[in-house]
């Protein structure tokens, strides 16, 4: 069933940051959602997530109110990658990814050799096994991106949240994280990002949500909503798009005078 927003609204103090909200998230399937800075991506992720409850509306996960969850209930069904994730202290990929056990371990329990298999498992399934002894901090940004995915698998939740996965890294890196997002999908997670990408969401998503000033402006499968029209009400930038081949589109500026302004 995946999980089904309905008229979500949530404001910090007088601000109002989402506005009238709605989406369905299905199951096996990639949703994108893209919109300029600060249009309430990341609070929308903090709802979903059980960090912020004081909100108008519904959240639903599988027909099941999120509000009603607690955070270890939640914690079973949906992860949550960060955008990049720091530590000053010496973990190796495998002992990072093994944190992603606390959700099924009681507290105080030690893993056992068959959480450290299941572990060694998804690395492997990512096509990163052979840096599970290395040092996490020494790693690559799309290593390590690719660390925190592995790590939300073993959580062995089915809903994957996924805050700009792609930012910072080279467009090899991008590709690699967006193939390895789309098998997960394929494999029946059910996966949320945000990016800032419009090409790449065309390229990996089922669906795209597309969001500005707090509000859906369009919502549906990739090819049906992602236009030049679009692209300029979200950015305001004047652009064309232009269709390459039946999985591939190309964004142009006609004009580069019109990308003159304040940044």
């Amino acid at each position: 069933m995946g999980i089904q927003i309905d008229k979500l609204s949530f404001a910090y103090g007088k601000h109002r940051v989402l506005n009238q909200v709605s989406m369905d998230i299905q199951d096996g399937m990639v949703t994108s959602i893209i919109g300029p800075n600060g249009v309430g991506k990341s609070t929308l992720f903090k709802c979903i997530l059980g960090a912020h409850t004081q909100y108008t509306g519904t959240i639903t996960l599988d027909g099941a109110a999120v509000r009603d969850m607690t955070p270890k209930q939640l914690a079973k069904r949906i992860a949550y990658v960060p955008q990049a994730h720091y530590t000053t202290f010496q973990y190796s990929v495998l002992e990072m990814v093994m944190m992603g056990l606390s959700a099924q371990l009681p507290l105080g329990v030690m893993p056992q050799q068959s959480h450290i298999e299941r572990c060694e498992q998804c690395l492997d399934a990512v096509g990163i096994a052979h840096l599970k002894d290395r040092i996490y901090t020494k790693l690559s940004g799309g290593e390590q991106q690719l660390v925190l995915l592995v790590r939300a698998m073993v959580q062995d939740a089915k809903v994957l949240i996924l805050d700009e996965p792609t930012s910072n890294m080279d467009y090899g890196n991008q590709l690699r994280i967006m193939v390895q997002i789309k098998a997960l999908a394929q494999k029946g997670y059910t996966i949320l990002q945000s990016t800032h990408n419009p090409e790449q969401a065309f390229l990996f998503s089922d669906t795209i949500v597309a969001m500005k000033d707090g509000v859906v402006l369009a919502q549906g499968g990739s090819r049906d909503v992602m236009d030049a029209t679009l692209l300029q009400r979200l950015y305001n930038v004047d652009v064309s798009v232009h269709s390459v081949c039946q999985d591939q589109f190309r964004v142009c500026i006609p004009n580069m005078k019109t990308l003159g302004g304040t940044l």
